[in-house]
């Protein structure tokens, strides 16, 4: 009895020597990903370092400074997986650049994903293409998915040129072929050389409000 009682007792402690070893492992999901945001500083960023800051393992706007101006990787990217979180403010209009150069307006020369309160009474109007995750000008997303202020989004952006697809809190929102759905004029009737482009920087394009980001991983395809 004594030699059954030992061997359970060990056998338990082996069950619990996996468990925590399986605990301390990333997800396999998150296999491959590497942080594009350190959590401390902005080292590996450029653009507004003004505006954009560093605090409490977030890059968030400073809402005493201009508010506005971009924050782009020092990288740049082709095509990707990129996860990251963020937090919207009442009112609050911000956009995701890819495939963007420096310069230039990178709803164009690149690509902007709208980052948006869809919500807002100020936003009622706008056009079905310029709402939260919609690739500007160009194809639109659909509504209905943001989560409540105070409350964080998980939105994943996968891009193999020319295609994207946008899932926003478990949902995909916009999925599709930018290239093809612009093949007969873009749905603003704007030049967006941007489409074009197969690579570039990843940035955050502000317009003056608040929105807090936080947990930026990418995995690069």
């Amino acid at each position: 009895m004594r030699e059954l009682n030992s061997i359970t007792s060990i056998l338990v402690l082996i069950l619990v020597a996996l468990l925590i070893s399986c605990s301390s492992q990333k997800p396999s999901g998150e296999k491959g990903f590497v942080p594009l945001f350190n959590g401390n500083n902005l080292d590996g960023w450029v653009g507004n370092k003004t505006s954009y800051q560093a605090q409490d393992g977030m890059i968030i706007i400073d809402p005493k400074g201009t508010g506005g101006g971009n924050l782009f990787t020092e990288k740049e990217y082709g095509n990707f997986i990129l996860r990251f979180e963020f937090q919207l403010t009442p009112g609050a209009n911000n956009g995701l650049g890819i495939h963007a150069p420096l310069e230039g307006d990178a709803a164009y020369v690149g690509k902007e994903l709208q980052i948006l309160d869809n919500e807002a009474e100020k936003y009622a109007e706008l056009q079905e293409y310029q709402y939260h995750g919609s690739v500007y000008g160009v194809m639109p997303a659909k509504r209905g998915y943001l989560k409540p202020f105070g409350e964080w989004n998980q939105q994943e952006v996968i891009v193999e040129h020319p295609k994207i697809k946008v899932i926003l809190n478990g949902v995909t929102i916009l999925e599709g072929d930018y290239l093809e759905a612009s093949k007969d004029g873009t749905m603003d009737k704007k030049d967006h050389p941007g489409l074009q482009r197969s690579s570039g920087h990843i940035g955050f394009l502000g317009h003056g409000d608040v929105v807090h980001f936080r947990n930026i991983r990418i995995k690069e395809l």
